[in-house]
């Protein structure tokens, strides 16, 4: 009899607990459920995409996105995407935003153009192009030397053209995946309608030059240009200030000329006239 009790007392006590667990279990399970942060299904790459190439429906992928966190352009259908080009890069598993695509007409190199900017090309050479080591994605301001009629005093470098972006050399616009260097004859940057005026210009009236930059340093300086003055450390004559209008010299007073008295004699009716120089002058 003493066993059966105990039999039911320690039944009782494993379904008391398996009922405790359970409660608690079902209060944190909600707790952490309120916790966690929604989310919705937005439009994703479902592996590496590059810039230029043509989206379809077996590149994308979905993927879970929390309401809390915004991002601009976000899409829910894939059917949004799909037929479009990229202008940029998208990691796997990373979302395809609105801003990434470009026309549905557009394709090449075209597509890696935004709405109100230009690609312009530039010849350039090995020493120009910085020994090849300009890729597509690289960042370089396009400096200018000008020679007027081919004075070599008045020659002069400036830079027209800060912090502009590569989108190919020659006919590749990505770049190599080993960082290997390639010389090309062209160089085309993306620029605004006013800046591609100024790159054709410079063009024409002189030898382009390209200075390569680090791709986080997005600042713009004011750069002075140097001519050849400048080149050897000549420091130029500063302008002459205007002559005052009292520096003109006042016109000195005419010397007077001794004092010098006449004196007419009559001798036998003969007039004689005598001249004297004063004295005080003589001394």
């Amino acid at each position: 009899m003493g066993t059966r009790r105990l039999g039911f007392a320690l039944l009782a006590a494993v379904v008391i607990s398996l009922a405790m667990t359970s409660v608690f279990y079902v209060r944190i399970s909600r707790t952490q459920a309120g916790a966690r942060p929604k989310t919705k299904r937005v439009i994703a790459a479902a592996l590496a995409l590059q810039p230029g190439s043509p989206i379809n429906a077996e590149n994308l992928t979905e993927i879970n996105w929390p309401e809390n966190v915004p991002l601009e352009g976000l899409l829910e259908k894939k059917e949004d995407a799909a037929g479009h080009v990229l202008m940029y890069g998208v990691a796997a598993n990373q979302p395809v935003l609105r801003r990434d695509l470009a026309a549905s007409a557009s394709l090449g190199l075209a597509a890696k153009i935004p709405d109100g900017m230009r690609a312009t090309a530039v010849k350039t050479n090995e020493i120009t192009n910085v020994a090849g080591f300009i890729f597509p994605g690289s960042h370089v301001d396009v400096l200018v030397t000008l020679k007027p009629d081919n004075i070599v005093a008045d020659t002069q470098t400036r830079t027209v053209l800060q912090n502009v972006q590569v989108l190919s050399t020659g006919t590749k616009m990505d770049p190599d995946p080993n960082g290997k260097p390639e010389n090309v004859t062209v160089v085309t940057v993306l620029v605004t309608p006013e800046q591609s005026e100024k790159l054709a210009l410079a063009q024409t009236q002189g030898t382009i030059h390209f200075a390569l930059r680090n791709g986080a340093d997005t600042s713009s300086s004011e750069v002075a240009p140097v001519d050849m003055a400048g080149l050897a450390g000549i420091p130029k004559n500063p302008a002459k200030p205007p002559a005052p209008m009292h520096s003109k010299p006042f016109a000195q007073p005419a010397a007077k000329g001794p004092d010098v008295y006449s004196v007419e004699t009559l001798i036998n009716g003969k007039s004689t006239i005598t001249k004297f120089v004063s004295k005080t002058e003589q001394e």
